[in-house]
């Protein structure tokens, strides 16, 4: 089941590889939550690191996240797991629709067909 936060990012961490070849990034968003904010470390993990890469500190963004949950040794634990990021106030993942002047006009063919 995924889930949205939308909030603004406070930090970045750098991408951590183990010697496994499991990569993952982390990252903190700071939400609203009226007289507390709340801040959210999110991590992503594999090709999901990649989603991070042109964000800044002070950015809103929207975060799309799993949670993961696991028992090690008898406790149990939480990760929230992000694999969709967009920014607040951008289109960012849709492209915009074709306006008149992405296409040729009628002017710009050859004329000259050779069959």
């Amino acid at each position: 089941m995924a889930y949205e936060l939308t909030g603004k990012i406070k930090l970045i961490q750098d991408p951590k590889t183990f010697d496994s070849g499991f990569t993952k990034r982390e990252m903190v968003v700071i939400v609203e939550d009226g007289k507390y904010p709340q801040e959210i470390n999110l991590e992503f993990v594999q090709d999901k690191t990649a989603l991070l890469d042109d964000l800044q500190p002070g950015q809103e963004v929207t975060v799309t996240f799993d949670i993961r949950g696991r028992e090690y040794n008898g406790r149990y634990f939480n990760n929230l797991q992000g694999w969709k990021v967009a920014l607040q106030g951008s289109n960012s993942e849709e492209p915009p629709p074709p306006s008149a002047q992405d296409y040729p006009s009628p002017s710009d063919f050859d004329d000259d067909i050779p069959f």
